[in-house]
């Protein structure tokens, strides 16, 4: 992987738990332009990439992961924020799978943020569980959401934050077949075109984060 932060300290810190934990990190940097030198020189197979970066701290980083999303598709991509924001980066995450948006504080969490990255490298889009909150809270008058019942909401909303059936079942205290027929469920009322399950479940979650 690479990793893109011009905070020194957290970059560094973040490289060397992720180099214990069995990561591979081929280059770091703490600028936009060599990040992506880095991912161009070794097409890793995860970026992780702050969004706020020089030289104006907006959304550099930002503005970076959607150029390697169109040049390196094959890339996963992580963005990390300081602060929860609903808006900057749904457009990348609608862009596909192997996407993730974290809060900076989820790292504290080790084991729960390597799980979360395992997740996305596999092909997962993972929304951090403060930034759905958020997205709940500001859900729009006509929502079209309101066509799902609370139960189904809710297991949208962990679908979102990137669980699979099974973790969902875990989490509702339910079996993994009822999560199933809920899933199938929220597929069918949100009318959503007829490709392949996986890919579905994606449309499913960009509704969900479009719905505010």
């Amino acid at each position: 992987m690479v990793l893109a932060d011009d905070e020194v300290l957290f970059r560094e810190a973040l490289a060397s738990l992720l180099d214990r934990s069995g990561f591979e990190i081929v280059g770091q940097c703490g600028d936009p332009s060599e990040l992506l030198t880095l991912v161009r020189e070794f097409s890793p197979e995860l970026a992780i990439v702050d969004i706020r970066m020089p030289p104006s701290h907006t959304t550099e980083g930002l503005d970076a992961a959607r150029t390697i999303r169109k040049e390196a598709p094959q890339t996963a991509i992580v963005v990390l924020s300081a602060h929860v924001q609903v808006e900057p980066a749904t457009d990348l995450l609608s862009s596909g799978r192997g996407t993730g948006y974290l809060l900076k504080s989820r790292v504290t969490d080790v084991d729960e943020f390597i799980e979360t990255l395992e997740r996305i490298v596999k092909g997962g889009s993972v929304v951090d569980p403060a930034l759905v909150q958020e997205l709940l809270a500001a859900r729009r008058v006509d929502d079209p959401l309101d066509v799902l019942t609370s139960r189904e909401r809710e297991v949208l909303s962990l679908m979102a934050e990137g669980r699979s059936n099974a973790g969902i079942a875990h989490q509702l205290y339910v079996s993994e077949g009822t999560v199933e027929k809920h899933v199938h469920s929220i597929i069918m009322k949100l009318d959503l075109p007829g490709t392949a399950l996986d890919h579905r479940r994606v449309l499913a979650v960009i509704v969900f984060l479009d719905a505010r």
